[in-house]
């Protein structure tokens, strides 16, 4: 299965975070599933480490890339089609970063491996 993860669980997994649910563990494990973070998500954890708002071990531009090739996770690029996409979707979360990553998921066919209870109301599968 190919599941996109949203920042949060992404950062969690990584840094072995307890607030991620032992069914996002199980996915995460499982090597029959295809996981994927965004391209909105590496700008969003970028930015928030730039503001102070997120510490992290290493630069952004290294710890991003190392942590997606030690887990086996892959980079979905925002196409065009992505960000056409958010024009269909109604405006229930205001997120800039979430609201590309639910046009991705919808293009893409993928569940989000979300806590966001938000993304929820999206026409989209989330796995918690």
């Amino acid at each position: 299965m190919k599941v996109l993860l949203d920042t949060h669980a992404f950062l969690w997994w990584v840094t072995e975070d307890s607030r991620l649910s032992s069914t996002a563990r199980n996915i995460i494990t499982d090597s029959n599933n295809q996981l994927f973070l965004s391209a909105a998500s590496a700008w969003e954890i970028v930015i928030k480490a730039r503001l102070g708002k997120l510490t992290l071990p290493e630069a952004p531009e290294i710890y991003i890339p190392s942590r997606l090739a030690t887990n086996r996770f892959e980079s979905l690029s925002i196409d065009m089609i992505h960000a056409l996409q958010v024009v269909n979707l109604p405006d229930l979360h205001k997120d800039p970063f979430d609201r590309i990553i639910i046009a991705q998921s919808q293009v893409e066919k993928m569940p989000i491996l979300t806590l966001d209870s938000q993304i929820n109301r999206y026409s989209v599968d989330v796995i918690w």
